[in-house]
C-alpha cells in the first residue's frame, strides 16, 4: 500500500522509466539535486523545466483524485532528469487524469519559456472553464500550491477562466507579457491552446497602442535600475540590457510589427542566464543582483579567469541586448509612422483622385549618404566597395544630423567597405574628428559602429578597453564608454582651444593605457606609447602626434598638481611648465582635464577643483608667455610662387578675378603600410584630398564674402584658407597698365572698387597689389564645378547681379525642417592682443556650417574694416579662423573698436 500523502501532495511513485510519466515529490526532489550538481547552461534549465512539468502533472492528477498512471501521453518530451536532452516536444494532457476536463495548468513567464534557473519562481496559471463550484476550485488549487510551498520553491500563481485572464491582460501589460510565453503543462490542453490563440490575436490587433506602453515600461525600468553594461553591481534582470529587455524583444517580435537583429542575441541571453544560474547556486537564494562580494565565486563557477573577465562578458551581453532594443524600437517607430502616414496619404489620394504613392523622401547629408525616414542610409550612387572612407563619412554625417545609422547601412558597410590604408588619408581623419565633435549624438552612432565590429577594424587597440570595468566608485562608465563620454564633453569645450581636433582625439585616447597591465608610471605612461601609435595610424603629422602623446601622458597632471601641491611655490609652476612645454599644449591640457573629470562622474569635478586647476593653468601660462609668437605673421610674408605671381599679374591686368583649380592627391601608402588583411584591396590609385583653389583679384572689402558665398552656393566646403595681399614686383607692375575699370552699374555701395583699388598695402601704401586667396576645398556631393563656372559666378557676385545671401537663405529654408542634430557650443569671437604689430587679430571659433565664412566676411565688410590677412581651418566640424584687420587707413584698431568688432561678429554668428 502506498503511504498516505502529506497535505495536498500526490501519491508517491518511483521514478518511471517513461520520460512523460508524472513524478512524485521524492522523485522530483532527487532529480532536482542531480540537475543542480550537473553542468549548467541551457540544457540544465530545460531539464529542470521538464522535471517540474512531470511533478506538477502528477500534482494535478492527484488533486483531481485520479490514479497516477505509469505513462503519460502529454509529457514535455523526453524527461530523463539529465541536462543532455533538450527535446522541444510540446506538452499535452496527462493521460488518465480521471477524465479531467475544463481545468488546465499552464506555465507562464520564464518557466513558460522552459528556462528555470536553480532558484527561479514557478509562474503558474490554473485555468478553468467556470464549471467547477468555487469550493471545489479552491480545494483543487490548494492541493496544487501547498506542495510547491512545502518543497521550498517560490510560487507566483493565479486561478482564472480564459476570459478573466484576457481581461486582466488587457489591464496589465506585465500579465500580457507573461501570457505571451504561456505553455501547457497538464490538464485540458484545449483551454491553454484557446487562451494562447486569443492572447496573441489581441496582442497583434492592439500592437499600435500597447507597444508604446511596453517601451515606456522599459524606460521607467532603466531609470530605476540603470544600464547593466556600466554597473559594478548590475541587476541581471531589471537593468537596461538585462533579461527583461530580452523578454520585451520577444513580445515585439510576437506583434509581427518588427523583429530584433538576431546576430548574437541568443548568445547574449544565454550568458546572462548562465550568470544568474551561477549566482543562484553561489548565494543559495533567488537574486538577480551580481554583488561585488559574489563576483569572484560566480566567475569561478563559470570557469572564467576572474571577476573582471566575468563583468566584461556580462557587459558585452548587455550591450548586445541594449543595441538590439534600440534598433527594434526605431523600427517599431518607423512602422507606426508609416501606418499613420499611409492612412493620411490614402485619404489625400482619395480627395485628389490619385492612386499612386510617391517615393520615400531622401535628403542628402554627405557624399554617398542621405537621410531617409529618420535614419541615415547610403545613397543609391554610393559604392562602399570602392570608398574606404564611406563608413566614417556616414557616421560623421549621422552624428552631425543627430540621426541614427540605419542597421542595413551599417551591415552593408561592414560587409563591403575595404580597410582604410595606414596611415589614414586626411579625409578619414577629418571625418573621425567630425564624428567626435558632434556632442551627445556621437554616442548612438559610436554604438552602431561598435555593434558591427567597425571600431576594432579602424582602431585595433580599442579592443583592449572594450567593456572593461573600472572598479572605482568615482567612475560611472566602463573604460571605452568613458573615453567616448570624454570626447562628448570635450566637444563643448572646442571653442576654448586652437586645435579642437587634437583635443577631441586626445579625449578619445587619454585612458587607452588602461587596456594594458600597469607599468612604471601607471596607465598614463603606458597610454602615451599606445596613443602615439594610434595617432600615427589616424594620419596626424609628427608634430601633432607628439602633442596627442603629451596630452595622454599628462592628462592627470593639472588636477593632481592643483589639488596636492603648493601653487605659490615657483617650483610647482616650473615643474608643470617644463612638462607641458608650450602654451598651445597647456590650453589643450586644461580643456582635456575638465572634460575628463566631467565624464568621470559628479564626484570628480566641482567649482573648487575647477578654480584650482584654472589658477594653476593661469600661472603656468604666464610662465610660458615668453615663447615666440605664432607663425601666422610669418606666413603672411612668405614669397609668392610662380603660379601665384602669374594669377596676380592676370588679375592686375584685367582688373577681374583670376583663378585655378588644382587637384591635390595623396600617394597610396607603401605596401608595408597596408593594414593586415588588406591584400588585394582595390585602392583605385591616389586618394583624393580635395582641390586647391587659387584666386587673385583686385583688393576690395567684399572679396572674402564674395568668394566664400560662391563656394557655399556650389556646395564646396572650405577645409583651409589663406587670404593675403600680394605686392606685385615693381618691374612687372610698371610694365603693365591695368585694364579700364568696367562700368559697374549695379556695384554695391562701399565695395571699395574704383581707380584707387589695388594701390597700396599697410606696409607700403603706394605699392600696387592684389588679394591672393589660397584655399583647399572639397565637394559636399558629387563632382567639383568647373573653374570657369566659379569665375563667372564670382564676377556676378562682385557686380551685384547674384544675390548670395538670398540664395543661401532659400536653401536653408528648404532644409531647416529636416535638419535636426545636436547644436554645437556657441561661437566664440575674441581679440588676440599683441599677436601682430601691423593689424588687429580677431579669432573666431564656431561650428562649421554652410555659408559660415560668407557671413563672417559680410560682417567684417559691414564693419568697415579691411581684411589684411585671413587664416581659416576646418577641423572636423569646428571652424578655427583668424582674421588680420585694420582700419581704412591701414592701422590696427583701437582696443575699444576691436572689442566692438568682436561683439558684432559674435552677434552675426549666433
Amino acid at each position: 500500500m502506498d503511504p498516505q500523502p502529506a497535505r495536498g501532495t500526490a501519491h508517491s511513485v518511483p521514478v518511471s522509466a517513461d520520460p512523460d510519466a508524472p513524478l512524485a515529490e521524492e522523485a522530483y526532489a532527487a532529480v532536482r539535486v542531480r540537475l543542480l550538481d550537473a553542468e549548467g547552461g541551457a540544457p540544465r534549465r530545460a531539464a529542470l523545466a521538464r522535471a517540474t512539468d512531470r511533478w506538477l502533472a502528477g500534482l494535478l492528477h492527484g488533486a483531481a483524485g485520479g490514479a497516477v498512471p505509469g505513462a503519460g501521453s502529454g509529457g514535455r518530451g523526453d524527461v530523463r532528469g539529465t541536462p543532455d536532452d533538450s527535446s522541444p516536444r510540446a506538452p499535452g494532457d496527462v493521460r488518465g487524469a480521471g477524465g479531467l476536463r475544463g481545468v488546465a495548468l499552464a506555465a507562464v513567464g520564464g518557466y513558460g519559456r522552459g528556462e528555470l534557473s536553480p532558484r527561479s519562481d514557478l509562474d503558474l496559471l490554473l485555468l478553468h472553464d467556470g464549471s467547477l463550484r468555487p469550493a471545489g476550485l479552491a480545494a483543487l488549487a490548494d492541493r496544487l500550491w501547498y506542495p510547491v510551498w512545502d518543497m521550498g520553491l517560490a510560487l507566483d500563481h493565479s486561478v482564472r477562466t480564459p476570459a478573466e485572464a484576457l481581461k486582466t491582460a488587457a489591464d496589465d501589460l506585465k500579465v500580457t507579457l507573461g501570457l505571451l510565453d504561456a505553455r501547457h503543462v497538464a490538464g485540458d490542453a484545449a483551454l491553454t491552446s484557446g487562451l494562447r490563440t486569443a492572447v496573441f490575436a489581441d496582442w497583434r490587433n492592439r500592437a499600435a497602442r500597447r507597444l508604446p506602453e511596453l517601451r515606456e515600461l522599459g524606460r521607467e525600468r532603466a531609470e530605476r535600475h540603470g544600464e547593466l553594461q556600466f554597473l559594478l553591481e548590475p541587476d541581471l534582470k531589471e537593468a537596461r540590457g538585462g533579461l527583461r529587455d530580452a523578454t520585451a524583444l520577444r513580445a515585439v517580435a510576437a506583434s509581427w510589427l518588427a523583429d530584433a537583429p538576431r546576430e548574437g542575441l541568443d548568445r547574449a541571453r544565454a550568458r546572462l542566464l548562465d550568470t544568474r544560474d551561477a549566482l543562484h547556486l553561489t548565494t543559495g537564494r533567488a537574486t538577480d543582483r551580481l554583488a561585488l562580494q559574489e563576483q569572484d565565486q560566480v566567475a569561478e563557477a563559470l570557469g572564467l579567469l576572474d571577476a573582471d573577465t566575468l563583468l566584461r562578458e556580462v557587459y558585452e551581453a548587455a550591450r548586445t541586448l541594449a543595441y538590439a532594443t534600440d534598433v527594434t524600437w526605431r523600427e517599431v517607430d518607423r512602422v507606426l509612422r508609416a501606418r499613420g502616414g499611409r492612412r493620411g496619404a490614402a485619404r489625400l489620394r482619395n480627395l485628389i483622385g490619385s492612386g499612386q504613392r510617391g517615393p520615400a523622401e531622401r535628403t542628402p547629408l554627405a557624399d554617398g549618404v542621405v537621410e531617409q525616414d529618420g535614419e541615415v542610409v547610403l545613397a543609391r550612387t554610393a559604392r562602399p566597395a570602392r570608398d574606404p572612407v564611406l563608413p566614417l563619412r556616414a557616421a560623421a554625417a549621422a552624428a552631425q544630423a543627430g540621426l541614427p545609422l540605419s542597421l542595413h547601412a551599417v551591415r552593408l558597410l561592414a560587409a563591403q567597405a575595404p580597410p582604410l590604408p595606414v596611415p589614414w588619408p586626411d579625409e578619414a581623419r577629418e571625418q573621425l574628428v567630425t564624428l567626435l565633435g558632434a556632442g551627445e549624438a556621437t554616442v548612438q552612432v559610436w554604438e552602431s559602429l561598435e555593434a558591427e565590429g567597425f571600431l576594432t577594424r579602424l582602431l585595433p587597440d580599442w579592443e583592449r578597453v572594450r567593456c572593461r570595468p573600472q572598479r572605482n566608485a568615482v567612475h560611472r562608465w566602463t573604460v571605452d564608454r568613458h573615453l567616448v563620454e570624454t570626447a562628448v564633453r570635450a566637444a563643448a569645450l572646442t571653442r576654448r582651444v586652437g586645435r579642437p581636433d587634437l583635443l577631441l582625439v586626445a579625449a578619445l585616447l587619454h585612458d587607452i593605457g588602461k587596456g594594458w597591465p600597469d607599468g612604471p608610471g601607471g596607465h598614463s605612461v603606458t597610454g602615451e606609447t599606445i596613443a602615439r601609435d594610434m595617432a600615427r595610424r589616424i594620419g596626424f603629422p609628427p608634430a601633432d602626434v607628439a602633442v596627442v602623446a603629451a596630452l595622454v601622458r599628462h592628462h592627470l597632471l593639472l588636477v593632481e598638481t592643483a589639488t596636492r601641491r603648493d601653487l605659490d611655490d615657483p617650483a610647482t609652476v616650473r615643474l608643470v611648465a617644463d612638462a607641458v612645454g608650450g602654451r598651445g599644449t597647456l590650453e589643450l591640457l586644461h580643456a582635456l582635464t575638465e572634460a575628463d573629470a566631467l565624464a568621470t562622474g559628479p564626484a570628480a569635478w566641482s567649482a573648487w577643483r575647477a578654480s584650482l586647476v584654472a589658477d594653476l593653468a593661469g600661472r603656468v601660462d604666464a610662465a610660458l608667455a615668453g615663447e615666440p609668437a605664432g607663425a601666422a605673421e610669418e606666413r603672411a610674408e612668405r614669397a609668392p610662387g610662380a603660379a601665384e605671381e602669374r594669377l596676380a599679374v592676370e588679375a592686375w591686368r584685367t582688373r577681374a578675378p583670376a583663378l585655378t583649380l588644382r587637384a591635390r592627391t595623396e600617394e597610396p601608402p607603401p605596401a608595408e603600410a597596408e593594414p593586415e588583411g588588406a591584400a588585394g584591396t582595390e585602392r583605385g590609385g591616389a586618394l583624393p584630398l580635395g582641390v586647391e583653389l587659387l584666386v587673385a583679384l583686385p583688393d576690395r572689402p567684399d572679396a572674402l564674402a564674395a568668394l566664400a558665398g560662391v563656394l557655399a552656393l556650389h556646395r564646396l566646403t572650405v577645409r583651409t584658407a589663406e587670404l593675403r595681399p600680394l605686392r606685385l614686383p615693381p618691374g612687372v607692375a610698371g610694365d603693365l597698365e591695368p585694364a579700364p575699370e568696367p562700368d559697374r552699374t549695379r556695384t554695391p555701395a562701399g565695395t571699395g572698387s574704383g581707380p584707387a583699388a589695388g594701390r597700396g598695402t599697410p606696409d607700403d601704401p603706394d605699392a600696387p597689389h592684389v588679394l591672393l586667396l589660397n584655399w583647399r576645398v572639397a565637394s559636399e556631393f558629387g563632382s567639383l564645378p568647373a573653374a570657369d563656372r566659379l569665375r563667372a559666378d564670382l564676377l556676378r557676385v562682385l557686380d551685384g547681379t547674384l544675390d548670395v545671401p538670398a540664395r543661401l537663405a532659400e536653401r536653408e529654408k528648404a532644409y531647416r525642417p529636416r535638419r535636426r542634430g545636436t547644436p554645437g557650443p556657441p561661437p566664440r569671437v575674441t581679440v588676440a592682443p599683441g599677436s601682430s604689430q601691423h593689424a588687429t587679430v580677431i579669432e573666431v571659433r564656431a561650428q562649421d556650417a554652410p555659408g559660415l565664412l560668407h557671413r563672417i566676411g559680410r560682417a567684417l565688410e559691414a564693419a568697415g574694416v579691411r581684411v589684411r590677412g585671413a587664416y581659416v581651418s576646418t577641423l572636423g566640424a569646428n571652424a578655427v579662423d583668424a582674421f588680420y584687420v585694420t582700419d581704412p587707413a591701414g592701422r590696427p584698431l583701437a582696443d575699444r573698436a576691436a572689442d566692438e568688432l568682436a561683439g558684432r561678429l559674435q552677434a552675426a554668428l549666433v
